[in-house]
């Protein structure tokens, strides 16, 4: 085989989500890295939805930029309608998203990875790891030419022996209309890499001029847009709504009725499919009872007339996909652009990965995104930081990069998925979250700068202005916990405006903000302070008033998790040798090789009489 002349840090497969942020992150800290992707037209493509954030995701792109990842930037040079969720609850569970231009995402954030420094693009079809006394050594492509490096990035995506289906025709391809790689999962299957199989789906894309509008509830966006981005200071493209609708029972009775030539239903898909993500004909199999389920027409870019119809996704042949969809209220004369359809991919049980995204193996080769189980641009994201950042902290022998549960949602999905594993495809939900009140989107730069500027992702002035945040912040609380308001027409009249108590004896001004009545306004009425504060620090004087009981139960709570976590498992530990645990736990022991008794503790099946068996046998073992 030939070499490439050029020896690279970092070679980094796949050009998603996932690959763009692990090339910019590993050339950010100082490595020579390529990019290699299939077709580098589709550099950080959005296959499926045209959004950006949502329930849980959202923390995870902002962890993502406070850690100076790019996905947050790029979304707001792209975003075409800004919604916060959940507002109506407490601050813990809400989360940004936005619609997307998915053709300027992904022109916005080729022309970063482009123009990064360190960093080389290539577009070829990697077939084979080279592998060199169980380390890696770099790549061989299509044509029998190698590449060399010290390390690999897998972001394959769906593109493992992928095969999208609509009815019973079934396509080779990594997404619908590219090359799918099969050569490559065969060599990971000769590495000793267990393979299992997942399915997921997009819905159809609908002409714009072929939809009635006027049947369907306008959806707007936040009247006072926030940036994605810790570091955007405008949003500048025009933003449009999404519209609500419902399907209806003729729409149900068409499904039913064709359920056998579902490539989902007939058998032909054998991957295993998201529960919380359901396509058009397992809702209608799973709930029967209902006589409608919502859908949602969603545009894909400011320059294009496709409308993405969420809801609606489906793997049925097209003849009847044109005729449910057009059984739908507004959607009678419905054109279709791009049919709906269900793709299956290869996948590798995460378990078998360190808390790094580093394979057991095979060392210094990572794997990111949705080779590891997950789905969601997110999702895939963040693994694509994480190893990334490894990577290049195993090159530069610096001490590897992992943040633990109580740190950043980031950290409660890799432990999940090294952990547990997953046997269907894996979505971070805030319920995951245990610390979820510590986790916010408001707090992910003062929580995660102060890495990313130790990491060399985050600049000095970015970390001086958290600092200084973070100063403000502190004295503002001190200032109104010792300050005591006292009875008076002043403080009356506006107690009584906002529907609540008045004063009969003096108190302290943050009992005062406690109360479910009033925000941050009472300070500024009552006790403004000397020098006007920016939204930034009254959101999170607010909320650490507000919460403060709660805050104080979690942040106990994580001490305790701490504990466990501080007490490490050496990596060579003989689990067979313990005795008092069963075999089941032996060999699950042996197969995850859990870093620490805090991550033993978590794992399938563990017991508490379990985990006080192994704390005995470490104690004991020195």
């Amino acid at each position: 085989m030939t070499y490439y002349s050029k020896k690279y840090d970092v070679i980094v497969v796949g050009a998603g989500h996932a690959g763009c942020e692990a090339a910019l992150a590993a050339a950010r800290m100082g490595c020579s890295v390529l990019l290699m992707a299939i077709d580098l037209d589709k550099v950080a493509a959005m296959p499926c939805s045209p959004s950006i954030g949502g329930m849980a995701k959202g923390q995870l792109v902002k962890e993502v930029d406070a850690l100076g990842g790019e996905m947050a930037r790029v979304t707001d040079q792209s975003a075409i309608q800004y919604r916060m969720l959940n507002t109506k609850k407490g601050p813990a569970v809400q989360s940004s998203r936005t619609q997307t231009d998915k053709m300027r995402y992904h022109t916005v954030m080729k022309a970063v990875v482009e123009n990064q420094a360190n960093l080389d693009m290539k577009q070829t079809m990697v077939e084979r790891l080279v592998v060199d006394n169980g380390a890696i050594a770099g790549i061989e492509d299509h044509t029998g030419f190698g590449y060399r490096a010290g390390a690999v990035v897998l972001a394959t995506g769906t593109f493992l022996s992928g095969l999208v289906h609509i009815g019973f025709a079934s396509i080779k391809a990594g997404r619908a209309g590219e090359f799918a790689s099969y050569s490559l999962p065969e060599n990971l299957k000769e590495l000793g890499f267990t393979l299992g199989r997942m399915k997921t789906g997009t819905p159809p894309r609908l002409h714009r001029a072929s939809i009635d509008f006027t049947q369907f509830e306008k959806q707007l966006d936040d009247s006072e847009p926030k940036p994605f981005s810790f570091f955007t200071e405008e949003i500048t493209l025009p933003q449009l709504p999404s519209y609500i609708g419902r399907t209806n029972a003729e729409a149900h009775q068409i499904v039913r009725q064709n359920l056998e030539r579902s490539a989902l239903y007939s058998g032909i898909i054998k991957g295993v499919s998201a529960r919380y993500c359901p396509s058009f004909e397992d809702k209608v199999v799973r709930f029967p009872d209902r006589s409608s389920h919502q859908i949602i027409l969603e545009p894909e870019g400011l320059d294009t007339e496709e409308i993405y119809a969420s809801g609606l996704g489906n793997s049925l042949p097209m003849e009847i996909q044109i005729e449910f969809v057009r059984s739908v209220k507004g959607l009678e004369s419905a054109e279709i652009m791009r049919p709906a359809y269900a793709i299956e991919y290869d996948y590798i049980n995460p378990v078998h990965l360190q808390p790094t995204l580093e394979t057991r193996l095979v060392g210094g080769l990572y794997m990111a995104g949705q080779i590891n189980g997950t789905s969601g641009y997110e999702e895939a994201a963040a693994q694509g930081l994480w190893a990334g950042i490894n990577a290049a902290c195993k090159l530069q022998k610096r001490p590897r990069f992992v943040l633990d549960r109580s740190q950043a949602y980031m950290g409660v999905m890799i432990d999940d998925l090294i952990t547990k594993g997953t046997r269907e495809p894996y979505r971070m939900f805030t319920s995951r979250a245990e610390y979820r009140l510590m986790l916010r989107e408001d707090n992910a730069d003062l929580r995660l700068m102060q890495i990313g500027n130790e990491l060399g992702l985050i600049g000095d002035d970015a970390l001086k202005d958290v600092n200084e945040r973070k100063n403000q912040i502190a004295d503002e609380i001190k200032r109104v916990k010792g300050t005591v308001i006292k009875p008076g027409d002043h403080s009356a009249a506006y107690l009584q405006s906002k529907g609540t108590k008045t004063l009969t004896n003096g108190v302290y001004l943050d009992q005062l903000l406690k109360r479910a009545e009033l925000d941050y306004g009472v300070v500024e009425i009552l006790a403004p302070a000397a020098v006007a504060l920016g939204k930034k620090v009254v959101q999170q004087v607010e909320i650490e008033i507000k919460y403060e009981g709660y805050i104080q139960r979690q942040f106990n709570e994580i001490k305790k998790y701490q504990h466990l976590e501080r007490i490490k498992i050496p990596e060579g530990f003989d689990y067979d040798a313990v005795h008092g645990l069963s075999n089941e736990l032996k060999e699950k022991l042996n197969g995850i090789r859990p870093a620490s008794l805090g991550q033993a503790s978590r794992m399938d099946g563990m017991t508490p009489a379990a985990i006080s068996v192994l704390m005995i046998a470490l104690k004991s073992r020195g």
